[in-house]
């Protein structure tokens, strides 16, 4: 329940009401949103008010009595007198609180997007084993590829995996904790067919985002090599893809020349000599009309990713709605019911026989 529906279901009549934090000068004064915050300077009056009355009361006519020194004393019933004034100073206290204007607003914010669908295609063949990236191009891809996840917002984000063939690690969704859950089990032995099957991984990401009615698509595939696997073609699966209006960013990692695959049974550094064929993949990044990345450690795939980020945002709106809840009124009633008391004890023992 809302703040404001709390006060609302208080009764007026309530001594929260003045609870001395709800008032500036008292307290914080935060409580409220004061309209007429400048009203509060009316106050200043009460000072004056206190000092006519007794001037005025001196104006009055008295009636002078004798007695004897043993029977004049002060009783406790004396002290009445000061009741009227009392209830006249609060009556014009809470005519000020209630010309300040105290509101309460509660603000409530709508966001949505329009939408982006990302499917990112991982390679995990063998060669992803190499130690050029730290700690090898699967893991370092893995955390990257966890990084950009929690930066997106409302976007479906889906997960192909791929080396001599190609599955769906997980469908096109906003689960983010799924996603990341999936991505951290990303193993080498999920798929143990070797090679690099790239139109395969096209085809299977196509076959889950053709559906789609995202104002935006995008393929994002990372791979260290040339489609050797597979019976799809990648320039016509991404000439498909090109088709949906799937935007495609590729990126090839890895060093070339000599590198670090692992360690041999005795434990010393292992070390091949690597080739990366970019043809296929720039190839790609132009039929779909994204753009080609190439990246050689660990910096540099995470700065190609943010680049990927920025590029594909989602714009995002909001609504605001205010709704405003006004408690004048609840001063109001107070003032009115404490000046009635006030005018009723002009017809009593308070503002007659006691007063003189």
């Amino acid at each position: 329940m809302k703040e404001g529906d709390k006060l609302t279901e208080t009764p007026w009549y309530s001594l929260e009401w003045f609870d001395p934090e709800k008032f500036p000068l008292i307290g914080s004064g935060e409580y409220f949103d004061w309209k007429n915050e400048w009203v509060f300077y009316f106050l200043l009056l009460i000072p004056v008010i206190l000092a006519v009355i007794p001037f005025l009361r001196k104006r009055i006519q008295t009636l002078e009595i004798a007695l004897p020194k043993k029977d004049v004393g002060t009783d406790f019933t004396s002290y009445l007198r000061f009741i009227p004034t009392i209830l006249l100073i609060l009556s014009f206290f809470c005519m000020v609180i209630a010309l300040a204007r105290p509101q309460k607003t509660n603000e409530r914010v709508e966001q949505w997007s329009e939408g982006i669908d990302i499917m990112l295609l991982l390679d995990i063949s063998e060669s992803m084993k190499i130690q050029d990236l730290k700690p090898n191009r699967l893991e370092a891809a893995k955390q990257t590829a966890l990084d950009f996840i929690d930066g997106r917002n409302q976007d479906r984000i889906g997960i192909v995996i791929f080396a001599g063939e190609a599955f769906t690690l997980a469908p096109m969704t906003t689960d983010y904790d799924l996603l990341r859950s999936e991505i951290k089990d990303i193993t080498f032995s999920k798929i143990r067919k070797s090679g690099t099957a790239i139109g395969l991984a096209l085809g299977m990401g196509i076959n889950r985002m053709k559906e789609s009615e995202a104002k935006s698509k995008v393929f994002i595939l990372l791979s260290d090599g040339d489609n050797t696997a597979g019976n799809i073609d990648p320039k016509t699966a991404a000439q498909f893809a090109a088709g949906y209006d799937i935007k495609m960013y590729t990126i090839a990692i890895g060093r070339e020349g000599r590198v670090r695959y692992g360690t041999d049974n005795f434990g010393q550094p292992y070390y091949v000599e690597n080739s990366i064929d970019e043809t296929t993949l720039r190839m790609i990044a132009e039929i779909g009309n994204g753009e080609f990345f190439r990246v050689e450690n660990n910096k540099g795939l995470q700065r190609v990713f943010n680049t990927i980020d920025e590029l594909e945002k989602a714009k995002i709106y909001e609504n605001r709605y205010k709704n405003t809840f006004d408690y004048y009124f609840v001063y109001l009633y107070w003032a009115l019911a404490l000046f009635l008391c006030w005018l009723l004890t002009k017809i009593t023992i308070f503002s007659n026989i006691l007063v003189d």
